[in-house]
């Protein structure tokens, strides 16, 4: 996904599309909510669940599911801590390429590995027909700030820039715990942890139910 605006604040005629997905929580006060989409990988998940050990904080981790049948031990870790933790498809596909029966199929293979109610889709592209019946299962989660972590044209510190101008009360923050994201991610996230905890925010993971 190109990232032209740090924050992605899509055309208004977009969201309104997805008027019933959660963009931003506006009325957290001074509550920030960190996520990570595309993990678990032992290369980096546990490198970021340490950090959060350290700095006392909850996060939300969207996983794809192909990854947690990879790496159980790993998506353990991270409900064993105390984090939140969503679908992010099996494949990591993008809905709008997808027929929607097999979208929806992908989708709930996933939630054979991930028990949570919350859901990403990812880059954030789908069609109406399939937000439409997702919003009935699951607890649509977007964003307020993508970091773009993940795209070559950023550094590290034009990454961490995108967090300190665009963070805002209820912000909606979206790292990747991925190898693509990994080199400006492990660099820009404990600088950008500290200071947002220096601006008075505090943060809190998503608060999910698991699928019975």
């Amino acid at each position: 996904m190109k990232c032209l605006d740090p924050r992605v604040r899509l055309p208004g005629f977009f969201t309104s599309l997805f008027k019933d997905a959660i963009w931003r929580f506006k009325e957290a006060g001074q509550t920030v909510y960190l996520t990570f989409d595309d993990g678990p990988i032992p290369e980096v998940t546990p490198w970021v669940l340490d950090l959060l050990d350290k700095e006392a904080i909850k996060a939300t981790f969207f996983c794809v599911g192909e990854n947690v049948q990879k790496y159980p031990d790993v998506y353990r870790q991270i409900v064993e801590r105390g984090h939140s933790v969503g679908n992010h498809t099996f494949n990591h596909l993008q809905g709008y390429k997808q027929v929607d029966k097999n979208y929806f199929t992908n989708i709930e293979k996933a939630g054979s590995y991930i028990n949570s109610n919350l859901f990403r889709p990812p880059h954030g592209l789908l069609k109406v027909s399939q937000y439409n019946y997702l919003k009935k299962k699951y607890r649509m989660i977007m964003w307020d700030l993508i970091t773009c972590d993940y795209d070559c044209r950023f550094n590290h510190e034009e990454v961490l820039k995108h967090v300190t101008d665009f963070v805002r009360p209820g912000s909606i923050i979206t790292f990747h715990d991925s190898e693509k994201a990994k080199n400006n991610m492990m660099k820009a996230l404990p600088p950008a942890i500290k200071w947002i905890k220096e601006q008075g925010y505090r943060f809190e993971a998503i608060p999910y139910n698991q699928k019975l």
